[in-house]
């Protein structure tokens, strides 16, 4: 029995509509890599191009440039299509000016009327498919065959534009989010640094601040329980050493407290909560505050200080693991009416709810984009063109 539908055909990749094609990719684009180049003209200063490595298709950290000779096919431009010779191999749409391709980076070419955005978008899952398939543990190498001998199905030129235009229109909503979500933090900081101090002082509060050390004001001890004990879907919040939540059948506390790990994400790892909850044996827990004192505003507090703090205490440039004492010295400056601590938690709260709000809509576009490549990039769901 015949369940294809009407307009479409079978093919080695599946069903896709009959005016779509499944090509080696080599039939309509060429993988450029770049150009070794010679090290000894490699400067800090911006003279000459920009050099594009690996590491700058994600950030512009310890940006080099090219002070040497080059060959005009080396020169990339914004909307050029790069890809990642060494890592995790996914492309990008190169938007930091004029520069020059550097070796372990390629750059797709199209030879036809194919759309190079639409390329972009179609090149997504196959190589990150080829990143899970090295191995975490293995050196991870692209060659220009492995992108060329892919064999994808393409749409005609007008529906790869339509398509690489949804796409594109998506992103850039993602785009504006991540910008503001970046802006909010930044405002946070300022926040923090000014609220978290006394620097700014909130209208119809005068009273003194005053130093505490957190093991006078809070009581702090380490769980009992093993990763292994988490449970899918539990019924309660079980904090591990990482970022991510886990879930456990079981409670040891019900209450207020800041959870932070003893290992692994040293100062960057702070968990508040109000209710019950179990935590790991190398996670530390601070609860059962003293008079006049508001869990939340401490919590903010050790948001801010407490890894600059911590890092302070070791000559490395990172903590392998906190012990007891380093959290009881930690020196906490704070209000003395608690009224103060509570409406500086309450601004900052307010602002993490925004952040967490944007936040989510982003995450919702991500949602849509990953179901509209689906669609779109098989043929599922066609587009006016």
């Amino acid at each position: 029995m015949n369940n294809i539908p009407q307009g479409y055909k079978q093919t080695e990749l599946g069903v896709i509509p009959k005016d779509w094609e499944v090509v080696e990719l080599e039939q309509g684009l060429s993988f450029q890599v770049g150009f070794p180049f010679v090290s000894e003209h490699f400067n800090g200063d911006a003279i000459g191009l920009r050099l594009v490595r690996n590491r700058d298709l994600k950030s512009d950290d310890q940006i080099i440039y090219y002070s040497g000779k080059y060959q005009i096919e080396y020169v990339v431009h914004n909307g050029n299509v790069l890809v990642s010779m060494d890592g995790d191999f996914l492309p990008c749409i190169w938007q930091k000016g004029v520069a020059l391709l550097n070796q372990r980076v390629g750059r797709i070419i199209t030879r036809t009327n194919w759309n190079e955005i639409f390329l972009f978008y179609l090149l997504f899952e196959p190589l990150s498919q080829k990143q899970e398939k090295t191995g975490a543990t293995t050196v991870k190498h692209l060659s220009h065959k492995d992108i060329e001998q892919m064999r994808c199905p393409i749409p005609p030129p007008m529906e790869q534009k339509a398509i690489a235009e949804a796409l594109s229109d998506v992103d850039a909503l993602i785009a504006a989010l991540n910008k503001k979500i970046a802006k909010k933090r930044l405002i946070k900081q300022g926040a923090m640094q000014q609220l978290l101090t006394g620097k700014k002082r909130l209208p119809g509060f005068s009273e003194k601040w005053v130093f505490k050390k957190l093991g006078e004001i809070a009581r702090i001890k380490t769980g009992k329980r093993n990763g292994e004990e988490q449970v899918k879907n539990g019924k309660y919040p079980f904090f591990v050493r990482s970022n991510v939540v886990a879930r456990i059948d079981s409670y040891s506390f019900d209450g207020e407290a800041i959870l932070v790990p003893g290992e692994g994400g040293i100062g960057a790892i702070f968990h508040y909560v109000n209710g019950k909850f179990d935590y790991h044996q190398r996670v530390y827990k601070i609860s059962d505050f003293a008079d006049a004192i508001y869990g939340k505003y401490v919590y903010y507090y050790m948001q801010r200080y407490f890894g600059e703090y911590a890092l302070s205490l070791s000559v490395k440039a990172t903590v392998d693991s906190l012990r007891l004492p380093t959290f009881e010295e930690f020196s906490i400056v704070l209000p003395n009416n608690i009224e103060e601590q509570q409406a500086i938690a309450t601004i900052l709260s307010d602002m993490d709810k925004e952040i967490a709000n944007l936040e989510a809509r982003r995450d919702k576009y991500k949602l849509i984009k990953s179901g509209m490549m689906q669609k779109l990039l098989t043929g599922q769901i066609r587009l006016p063109f």
